[in-house]
Formats: C-alpha cells, sequence, structure tokens
C-alpha cells in the first residue's frame, strides 16, 4: 500500500458574515432608539443665575432672541404659532421638556406667554434657560 505523497491542506477562514449582520443591527437599534433634540437655532446671551443647573433630559428648545422674536426647530414662528407647533413636537418626544432660552433683554411679559403655551400644549416640565457665574 501506497501513502499519498502530499496531504491536501485545509484552509480555514473566518467567515465575517455573522458579524456584520450583528453590527448593522445594533446599529439599526441605535439609530432607532436615539433622541433627537430640537435646537431653537439661535444664539443667546443667556441671564446669569447662581442656582442654573445643567438638564439633560430635556428635548425641545424654544428661543426669544433680543428683537423679541421667537424660534422653535431653526424657524422663526409667531407667538400664536408656539403652542400647535409645541404640540406637533410633543407628538414625536412625549416623555420629554422643554427649555426656553431667552436672551437677557427679553421682555418678562413676552417670556410669560410664551411658557404659558408651551404648558396649554401639555408640556408640565418647561425650564428657563440661565448661565452659572
Amino acid at each position: 500500500m501506497r501513502r499519498p505523497r502530499h496531504r491536501e491542506q485545509e484552509e480555514s477562514a473566518i467567515d465575517l458574515t455573522p458579524m456584520l449582520d450583528v453590527v448593522f443591527i445594533m446599529l439599526i437599534f441605535f439609530i432607532v432608539t436615539a433622541t433627537f433634540v430640537k435646537e431653537s437655532g439661535v444664539e443667546f446671551a443667556r441671564p446669569v443665575a447662581a442656582t442654573a443647573v445643567e438638564r439633560d433630559t430635556l428635548t425641545l428648545f424654544v428661543g426669544i432672541d433680543a428683537q423679541q422674536r421667537i424660534w422653535i426647530d431653526r424657524r422663526q414662528v409667531e407667538l400664536a404659532a408656539v403652542r400647535p407647533l409645541v404640540e406637533k413636537l410633543r407628538a414625536e418626544y412625549p416623555q420629554g421638556g422643554a427649555v426656553i432660552q431667552a436672551d437677557a433683554s427679553v421682555d418678562t411679559g413676552l417670556l410669560v406667554k410664551v411658557l404659558d403655551r408651551i404648558r396649554l400644549a401639555g408640556i408640565d416640565r418647561v425650564a428657563v434657560a440661565a448661565e452659572s457665574p
């Protein structure tokens, strides 16, 4: 009996397909579960407050600039449009709150009117942005 002179060597290869499937599934999971913040789109000179606290669970930002203009989601809106727009955004993020970013020179009456319309839209957790000293 003869023995074969050279044996066929088995080639080992790593199959990356299952790993790529897992990575894509994780990517889809993180995209779907991510919370997107709606910025007001304008920079403000915020008032200074010694008791200012940073909050990270709020998702809606409403801005009032020095010219008394109201900004939501990088769009200028009228006072009458604040409530319907906030209701629409609240439907997207029902567990979120709101932050009013008002310039230090904003009229208090306008700030209270915007705050009132946000609360009438169903958002109870409303804060006013301030800078720490």
